[in-house]
């Protein structure tokens, strides 16, 4: 994106607005009277409506019919960094309706409003300030655009990393900050002043919600092994990704290099968990970490299982956060998320791979029994193994003979589940060269209509 483009973004965002009317955050929200009460309501269920919560914006809103080149993402990370940025935005506007702000301009409030959220706080004040003073200082200068403009440049995630070697971090990053924001806006308004106090506070309150989501999070991964040294290194690259103060980030860091070494105790970290919407932060963005993979280990369950129990969630409750989140991708697929595994196994971590080929090992002989009585099945996974290319029509029959095969093996259920079709690709990569007789790496079949014989 070139230079200019927050202030053409935000500017968009401003001008297409039209309040929510239609939502269910918005029906419970105006049962109260206008002021904070009712926005904090409306704002508790629009990011869960949003789909923020998950990380994913679904409510885009309207684009402009010829975007200007300066907006115009280049990559799917730009794409959901500024749909991230819109949604907030939006977010905010129809919060300056629920607290019944008064007019004013809002382009420029936003702004202010962006500053204070990437913990530029002086550049926030700046901007309050000129706001008050309109009629001697106007239109604000370019570089007050420019300086908020590259601060949230800086602290935008890196979408990038491989999300199988380390934590899934974006999603409850991504709704900690749409949290904040949505707080900031409430506070901005609510007071003539400019609240430097309480927008210190929220800031320090949202990078603390960072931090302990690591530590959960960790909890996670480390339940069923410890971390590999690749995942190690992601780990800690993603928590410098998060742009955390100083001590909080190498005390979050320390936290991670000791738990790589030794679970850490789920009672130690919840230890100052008291907020409900805290608490439900933490196991909603557990729940979509342990399911993002389409895979769940008997430790991950137990582990999330017993996290619901001791943050006080009945296994009802635990499920119906579980299905909602279900819900919500199955209702916006279309929504761009980098986190999905959209492009096959081809991206997948060497750690889920490696966990795939040991349970395929501890089977092999009830595994490759199975195989040889598909007949069709066996042959298609020596043409594979040879590099040889299979056509479509084939591809489909050896995904659905899988399934078959894995149904009948109570270790392998993971295939069967929902997201388990990407793991079968990497069960084919695997187990054609490590498991099947040499015959089926070294020989060529003769008719493909037989299937070839073991040694």
């Amino acid at each position: 994106m070139q230079r200019g483009w927050l202030k053409e973004v935000v500017t968009q965002v401003v001008r297409e607005h039209a309040p929510d009317v239609t939502s269910q955050s918005y029906r419970h929200a105006v049962t109260l009277p206008p002021g904070p009460g009712r926005a904090r309501r409306y704002l508790r269920g629009i990011l869960r409506e949003s789909g923020l919560l998950y990380g994913t914006p679904s409510l885009t809103g309207p684009e402009p019919v010829k975007p200007n080149a300066l907006a115009r993402p280049s990559g799917p990370e730009e794409q959901l960094f500024l749909a991230v940025l819109r949604t907030c935005c939006r977010i905010a506007l129809d919060l300056t309706v629920h607290i019944d702000a008064p007019p004013g301009p809002r382009a420029e409030q936003l702004l202010g409003l962006l500053a204070a959220w990437s913990h530029r706080v002086d550049d926030a004040e700046d901007v309050h300030r000129r706001i008050e003073r309109l009629h001697k200082v106007w239109p604000l200068p370019a570089k007050a655009w420019a300086r908020v403009e590259a601060a949230l440049e800086e602290r935008a995630l890196s979408l990038a990393a491989d999300p199988y070697y380390g934590l899934v971090l974006h999603n409850g990053a991504i709704f900690a900050d749409a949290t904040s924001m949505g707080r900031l806006t409430i506070a901005w308004f609510q007071r003539a002043r400019f609240p430097r106090e309480r927008i210190e506070r929220l800031n320090a309150f949202a990078d603390q919600q960072k931090a302990l989501l690591v530590q959960v999070l960790i909890g996670l991964v480390c339940a069923e092994r410890k971390p590999s040294f690749p995942a190690r290194r992601a780990i800690l690259r993603q928590i410098d990704d998060l742009h955390l103060p100083d001590p909080l980030a190498d005390s979050t860091r320390e936290f991670a290099r000791k738990a790589f070494e030794r679970p850490p105790s789920m009672k130690k970290v919840l230890a100052g968990v008291r907020s409900r919407d805290l608490k439900r932060f933490l196991i909603d963005q557990t729940l979509l970490a342990s399911i993002a993979d389409g895979f769940r280990s008997p430790q991950e369950q137990a582990w999330t299982a017993s996290l619901g129990a001791r943050l006080g969630f009945t296994p009802d409750e635990v499920k119906k956060s579980e299905l909602q989140l279900a819900e919500f991708y199955a209702k916006h697929r279309n929504v761009m998320d980098v986190f999905t595994l959209s492009s096959g196994a081809e991206v997948m971590g060497e750690e889920l791979v490696d966990s795939i080929a040991h349970q395929v090992r501890k089977n092999s002989r009830r595994l490759w029994q199975e195989i040889r009585e598909t007949g069709e099945l066996s042959v298609l996974l020596a043409r594979a193994a040879r590099g040889q290319t299979l056509s479509k029509d084939e591809k489909r029959r050896m995904r659905e003979q899988l399934i078959d095969v894995a149904k009948a093996i109570p270790a392998l259920a993971i295939f069967t589940a929902p997201g388990g079709i990407l793991l079968l690709i990497a069960l084919a990569k695997v187990m054609p060269f490590d498991l099947l007789p040499s015959a089926f790496r070294d020989e060529p079949v003769e008719r493909d209509d037989e299937p070839p014989s073991t040694h």
